[in-house]
């Protein structure tokens, strides 16, 4: 048992530092993006995608600031503007939708490329991906008038421009997720000491035929999926470099966490500002497995050579 932790800490303690070595460069250069109020400035570009979608123009701000930023920036960007007081749930969904599939992109792109992937393609499936299913949702909730009603924000998420105080709140999360790290590592390394590995298999393998990913890759997709993609790509950074998974599985199960990740946590916090589990959960998951099972059809009738230029290292 001793051996056991003491080499799940060192995989852990490993997995942390690569981590750190991302995610602190580009949390500063975000904080300074911030602080020369850059933001909104990608913001006005996104408004005639926003009128699109049905939600007001100001709306895309609230969505570039999550994408460059993280969820609870965009939060506290969309509570701020008056415009969100009159926002219907159909539209907060739609919105909240997009931001689920689309957020953190600087960090959780840098991490994916890391396991391998290509950024700009995963950028870009997400980034249209979030499009594709917000415009979807939003032509099913007009046309047959569903969510009309007005949305009921509570949450509402402080800001503080404190830089002392934001450096020990960044700091606080960055040992969080040490902490986090090495307790999914345990949970993976008892799953495939044990008979739980083909329980996943045989539950889940109507899915695993659709996406191809199957023993190893299935329990890394299942963390992504569930705690988030910085946990779950952490993790297959690892694996990437032992070369225990294939790369075309790393690839369909990083595509597959980039569209929905930390489908728990996220989606509770969506609720809390008026979205309705309808598009942030149900439809959200479903497309986004539809859409990865397509990109692994078209990958099998590509040359390796162009699959390894735009797809994957």
């Amino acid at each position: 048992m001793f051996i056991l932790i003491k080499n799940n800490l060192k995989k852990s303690f490993t997995t942390w530092i690569y981590l750190l070595k991302i995610m602190i460069p580009i949390i500063i250069i975000l904080k300074i993006l911030e602080y020369f109020n850059i933001i909104p400035i990608i913001g006005k570009i996104l408004k005639p995608i926003m009128n699109l979608l049905g939600l007001p123009g100001s709306m895309g701000i609230v969505w570039a600031t999550a994408m460059i930023n993280n969820i609870y920036s965009g939060i506290i960007v969309l509570t701020s503007l008056p415009e969100s007081q009159n926002l219907t749930i159909a539209q907060m969904t739609v919105l909240a939708t997009i931001i689920l599939i689309a957020h953190s992109l600087p960090i959780e792109l840098k991490i994916v490329q890391k396991s391998g992937p290509k950024m700009l393609f995963q950028f870009f499936c997400r980034f249209f991906s979030a499009l594709i299913i917000g415009f979807f949702l939003n032509y099913i909730y007009r046309n047959f008038n569903l969510l009309q009603d007005k949305a009921n924000i509570i949450l509402s998420i402080s800001h503080n421009d404190d830089l002392f105080i934001w450096s020990i709140n960044q700091i606080k999360n960055l040992f969080y997720i040490f902490f986090i790290i090495f307790i999914l590592i345990l949970i993976i390394d008892f799953i495939e000491k044990t008979k739980l590995l083909n329980i996943f298999n045989k539950l889940l393998k109507p899915i695993l035929n659709l996406l191809d990913i199957k023993d190893k890759g299935l329990i890394l997709t299942m963390v992504g999926l569930t705690m988030g993609l910085s946990y779950g790509g952490g993790i297959l950074i690892e694996e990437s470099k032992s070369g225990t998974i294939p790369k075309e599985e790393i690839f369909t199960s990083l595509t597959l966490m980039g569209l929905s990740h930390s489908i728990i946590e996220d989606t509770i916090l969506m609720l809390f500002i008026g979205a309705h589990l309808s598009g942030i959960l149900f439809i959200r998951v479903i497309m986004s497995i539809l859409i990865v099972s397509i990109i692994v059809r078209i990958m099998k009738i590509l040359p390796l050579n162009l699959k390894e230029k735009i797809l994957y290292a």
